[in-house]
């Protein structure tokens, strides 16, 4: 009955920075075994996690992104000499930077998934999306 008045619930869109050697794998490793995961995610694949810059975050929330994951090797495994560490310390740095401008910072997800865990790239994508619904879309203007 509200999808025939228009209202339609709200799908959230997320950016997800993969890196090469682990979580692009584990998210193609979700789609080989059919385990489901939202359709809600648009991958992007870099070399590293270290390599994504703050501004590749902040371009995507202003592009539409209700929600960015950057996901990478498991510690002590990154092949790039600690670009997983350099990750994480970018996204402490914008999460504090998001919650000065007011917004949510838990609308930005570090993870470290290994091309084995394909249902682990599944469920944090699901988690993302069931907590970005609660939040509701984000609004910002470029």
């Amino acid at each position: 009955m509200e999808e025939e008045e228009g209202i339609k619930e709200f799908e959230p869109k997320i950016v997800a920075f993969t890196c090469n050697w682990s979580s692009y794998f584990s998210a193609d490793q979700a789609g080989i075994s059919r385990t489901f995961y939202p359709p809600n995610v648009h991958i992007i694949r870099v070399m590293c996690t270290g390599r994504v810059d703050p501004l590749f975050v902040v371009k995507a929330f202003l592009n539409g992104a209700d929600g960015v994951i950057i996901a990478g090797c498991h510690p002590n495994y990154c092949r790039y000499n600690g670009g997983n560490r350099q990750a994480e310390a970018r996204v402490k740095f914008l999460k504090m930077l998001m919650e000065e401008i007011g917004v949510n910072p838990a609308r930005l997800r570090i993870e470290w998934i290994s091309a084995l865990e394909g249902g682990r790239f599944a469920q944090v994508v699901q988690e993302m999306v069931e907590e970005l619904k609660k939040m509701g879309p984000l609004l910002l203007r470029k």
